[in-house]
């Protein structure tokens, strides 16, 4: 192994230890990198340079390390010499521990050298600790980077996957200045590989990939970066073609094996300032420029987004009182806290519906399985004499749509007195349907009304007086044919495309209900294939679509009518644009072939970008309304702790625990945010005070605030960094209390 030593191969001896020639290795004095790593059996050294001597010469010293018995693997040999600024200085194995070493120290015969760089080395000299000569020394041998453990491969780890943004472990920011020269220069740390290495990174250091296992091991960096969240000072870095060409080398040990990458990341710009604690920014511009009130609030949403948000929340909570509805059973399969969603009629007075032929109701209940709220629809009387109807269910299932109502199962049940089909749905807090809300006005049917002799007829309606914008219409025809896109993509038919089924959240979300209702209620278990009939449904959920769309062009379902299809067409081209009225005579002709829902995508046109841009504006206006709150979580933790803290009447049987110690300063801090006054001794308030002091607080800020008791007798100069010591010692204080530790 030894044989054919070069004649640059320096020996290494000294008293007790057996003379070993070091062999160089040659990868690394050809490209200054070998990709055996610390498993390397030969030195990393250039050997142009082994010949250098140290400041006056000197024989081998050895320096024992932690753990190494004085054997020659735990020994670390530097060269003995004088150093200029350090005479009598000696030394010791306590000023040189293994602290200072992480990376494997292995070579020939057990013994060898591998050099790395190191974070940092801590030292006190009463020269100057950069400009002298000193600083050479010690920046070559902090350079070192040893262990006594010799690395392994994990025979449970797996092949691994190159990452593409660096973890690097946070480097401890040294009290010393770097130091600007190493004792032994090497001619390749100037090109442009060495100065790709990142700061406490080496190309020889770690284990070698050659011995690393052929599976990706479970904790491999890939998976892990997926969730990192990322440095905002990485997407703020140069941008220029020679800033963009040097790659950084990066390391990672996972599992006792050692990858390295190139790290693509741009490098940060210098000289960038980021908050120390939270502030608040003002309203983007693409959102400010949008708003239509000028005096929408700063700090908080909007009050028409909340009021909505805490009407669907109250919804989602109601309940009903079972002694004032008995017929309401408190449990059905699952589902508890039944809510009826519709008006209950006697039982004398039930009506089936003109949709399904049969008698529904409608409620909220909640899943013992998951406690989620769904919508329940129930088909009275309704007797399942086959289950392989559930084939389409489960098809339905796997339909998720943002414009359809998701159906999550079906099932029989006898909790109402009888035989019942029930289809559970994903409920949507606050939705109406279509028809309550666009065709629930009498008056709105009048042009369609026949007159008697000698009445006169009134005018037609207008857009914006008496009729609908076009701009809604085509909203509600883009998500309309979405729906059914998918639906009949998926091999099925909607058959439920009536007004009284279609939902409408907010101001303009549709979504299809009851989906997959008939194919339950009409299953015919005499046929073969139970598909066979979804091309004609699907025929007819396009007319079906069209009738729909005329109703709202009409703004009455009286148009749709067969008699007076001819005036509302009328109607229709006076009002709205040929490509609306070209749509609907599409929808309601029949046609020699079949027709797709695709087709009518020429018809919508570049109106689908206008409703994508409407969209996508509204997501920014309800993302900068969550930026305003999104702290306020945080902050109220901060609260409740504080109160948990403050004026607590006892702990561990000490009645002024509350008023001593650190607890006296959290209390006067809470004087200091709500207890202000003014110069006249009026109450001064004002929420960005104690908005900013919070986030100071559980930021640490150094910044310094004066604290000053209720008698004005004391005042206590202090920073946030020394509350929010007090304050976390002193909650944790109360919550080993409170687990039974203390």
């Amino acid at each position: 192994m030894n044989s054919g030593l070069p004649a640059s191969a320096a020996p290494l001896g000294g008293a007790g230890i057996p003379n070993v020639k070091v062999k160089f290795c040659r990868y690394y004095a050809k490209d200054k990198t070998c990709f055996y790593g610390d498993e390397c059996q030969f030195l990393h050294e250039d050997p142009s340079m082994a010949g250098l001597q140290l400041h006056g010469g000197g024989s081998p010293v050895p320096l024992s390390m932690a753990g190494g018995g004085g054997t020659p693997a735990g020994k670390l040999w530097l060269l003995s010499s004088t150093v200029p600024g350090m005479e009598g200085a000696t030394l010791s194995d306590a000023n040189l521990t293994n602290s200072y070493f992480s990376s494997s120290f292995i070579g020939v015969n057990g013994f060898g050298m591998n050099t790395s760089v190191l974070n940092s080395w801590h030292f006190m000299s009463s020269t100057d600790p950069v400009n002298s000569p000193t600083s050479s020394l010690f920046s070559d041998f902090g350079a070192l980077s040893i262990s006594q453990r010799r690395k392994a491969p994990n025979p449970a780890a797996s092949e691994f996957i190159p990452k593409g943004t660096p973890r690097m472990a946070t480097m401890a920011q040294s009290t010393v200045q770097a130091f600007p020269s190493p004792l032994f220069p090497h001619p390749a740390l100037s090109t442009s590989t060495a100065a790709a290495l990142a700061p406490g990174m080496s190309l020889s250091a770690g284990s070698s990939p050659l011995h690393s296992p052929k599976i990706t091991p479970h904790t491999s960096p890939a998976p892990r970066r997926r969730s990192h969240t990322p440095n905002p000072a990485n997407y703020m870095g140069p941008t220029t073609a020679s800033d963009q060409g040097a790659h950084i080398i990066q390391k990672e040990t996972v599992g006792g094996t050692t990858y390295f990458y190139t790290d693509n990341t741009p490098a940060p710009m210098a000289g960038m300032v980021f908050p120390t604690y939270h502030i608040y920014p003002p309203t983007a511009p693409h959102v400010a420029y949008m708003q239509p009130k000028a005096n929408a609030p700063s700090f908080f949403m909007a009050d028409e987004l909340r009021q909505e948000l805490i009407n669907r929340h109250l919804i989602t909570m109601a309940q009903i009182d079972h002694s004032e509805n008995p017929d309401v059973p408190s449990e059905v399969d699952s589902y508890h806290s039944l809510f009826p969603l519709e008006p209950l009629p006697p039982p004398n007075r039930m009506q089936k519906t003109s949709n399904f032929s049969y008698i529904t109701s409608c409620y909220k209940a909640v899943n013992s399985k998951d406690d989620l709220p769904y919508c329940l629809r129930r088909i009275h009387g309704f007797r399942l004499v086959n289950t392989k109807c559930m084939m389409l269910v489960d098809m339905w299932k796997k339909i998720q749509h943002s414009n359809s109502v998701t159906l999550r199962e079906v099932f029989t049940t006898k909790a109402f007195g009888d035989h019942s089909l029930v289809f559970s749905y994903d409920f949507h807090a606050g939705a109406e349907t279509m028809f309550s809300r666009h065709f629930n006005d009498p008056a709105a049917d009048s042009y369609f009304t026949k007159r008697k002799w000698g009445q006169h007829e009134p005018p037609p309606p207008r857009q914006h007086a008496g009729l609908l914008p076009e701009s809604l219409i085509w909203a509600y025809i883009v998500q309309l044919s979405s729906a059914l896109r998918t639906i009949h993509t998926a091999g099925l038919a909607c058959r439920v495309m009536d007004p009284s089924k279609i939902l409408i959240t907010g101001k303009t979300r549709l979504r299809v209900n009851c989906v997959g209702v008939f194919d339950v209620l009409t299953f015919d278990n005499s046929q073969t294939n139970h598909l066979a009939l979804m091309p004609q449904y699907q025929q007819a959920d396009l007319v079906s679509l069209g009738k729909v769309v005329l109703a709202l062009a009409c703004n009455s379902l009286a148009g749709i009518q067969r008699e007076n299809l001819q005036k509302a067409m009328e109607l229709v081209s006076i009002n709205y644009s040929s490509d609306l009225k070209n749509l609907i005579l599409y929808l309601l002709t029949e046609q020699s072939r079949l027709r797709s829902v695709n087709d009518i995508m020429p018809m919508i046109g570049a109106r689908f970008y206008t409703q994508l841009d409407a969209s996508q504006m509204r997501n920014d206006v309800i993302e900068e309304d969550l930026a305003k709150e999104v702290q306020n979580g945080r902050l109220f933790r901060l609260l409740a702790k504080l109160g948990t803290i403050n004026e607590r009447p006892e702990f561990q049987k000490d009645p002024t625990w509350s008023e001593t110690g650190d607890r006296y300063l959290l209390k006067l801090f809470r004087d200091h945010l709500f207890h202000q006054v003014t110069e006249a001794g009026a109450p001064w308030i004002d929420l960005s005070h104690i908005v900013s002091c919070l986030n100071k607080l559980d930021a640490g800020v150094p910044e310094k605030i004066s604290l000053v008791s209720r008698d004005e007798k004391s005042v206590l100069v202090v920073t946030y960094s020394d509350l929010k010591r007090c304050f976390d010692s002193t909650f944790q204080e109360l919550q080993a209390a409170a687990s039974g530790s203390l």
